[in-house]
């Protein structure tokens, strides 16, 4: 079994098909966490979910390209809710040169998210490009106050100063096709087995092994670089992914 932990089966990419990819993940024993981006996508995501019992779950969130956006906290709140709801996401900040324009308002964004997670119980799925420091130090300063909160840095291009930052304060880290475009080998080395999580961030990042869209079952992929990586079976990495996307989502 594998858990492809960020998934965008609720994107547009998939509005015709989302169903047969679906259950063409089931059939494969693995299961899916689809991530919001917006309240469109998040309701979406929530509405995936609710068609099945288990295998199929929501996160609800405002990424931080659409911060300048009215967050609705009330609106957010309702939609998380759900009982297929298992995290806050994906939030954070992103300061590519089309959106560093506006970076105070992904802070300011971003925080009122962290609120959200915080008084829902939930874990956070945290996107962050190019602004890692930025976003350690605000996580730093907020978890003085706010002992319980939890998450993953979804695909993790950062340093190992700042992977291990990011661990001390109690956080995985999230690996996907990324790893196959980029040097991530020591980082993924050092980062101990109870913090990695997998995904395939589908549509995007699709490993070399195949063409054109990604989906949930490329996953497989990622766990077994992971594995060559670490020196472990396959099954290895896949039964200590599961675990702990389990534990963190609580499902």
């Amino acid at each position: 079994m594998l858990i492809d932990t960020h998934a965008h089966l609720n994107f547009n990419t998939y509005k015709n098909d989302a169903p047969e990819v679906i259950r063409r993940s089931l059939d494969n024993n693995v299961w899916t966490i689809n991530v919001g981006s917006q309240y469109s996508t998040s309701k979406r995501a929530v509405e995936l979910a609710e068609k099945h019992k288990e295998g199929i779950y929501a996160t609800v969130g405002l990424h931080p390209i659409y911060a300048e956006e009215k967050f609705n906290y009330e609106k957010f709140k309702a939609l998380a809710e759900s009982p297929k709801v298992v995290a806050i996401g994906e939030i954070g900040l992103d300061y590519k040169s089309e959106y560093v324009l506006f970076k105070q308002k992904q802070k300011e964004v971003f925080l009122k998210q962290l609120d959200l997670a915080q008084e829902l119980n939930l874990p956070v799925i945290f996107h962050c490009r190019m602004a890692h420091d930025d976003m350690i130090e605000i996580l730093a300063n907020y978890s003085l106050t706010n002992y319980s909160l939890t998450g993953v840095v979804h695909c993790f291009t950062g340093t190992w100063e700042q992977a291990k930052k990011y661990l001390n304060m109690g956080f995985y880290l999230g690996f996907n096709g990324i790893i196959f475009k980029l040097d991530l080998d020591e980082i993924i080395k050092k980062t101990p087995l109870d913090r990695i999580l997998i995904e395939t961030d589908c549509p995007y990042l699709i490993p070399p092994q195949e063409t054109g869209r990604n989906e949930p079952i490329y996953v497989k992929y990622v766990a077994e670089k992971i594995a060559k990586i670490k020196k472990l079976s396959y099954k290895e990495i896949a039964q200590i992914s599961t675990e702990n996307a389990k534990k963190l989502f609580k499902i």
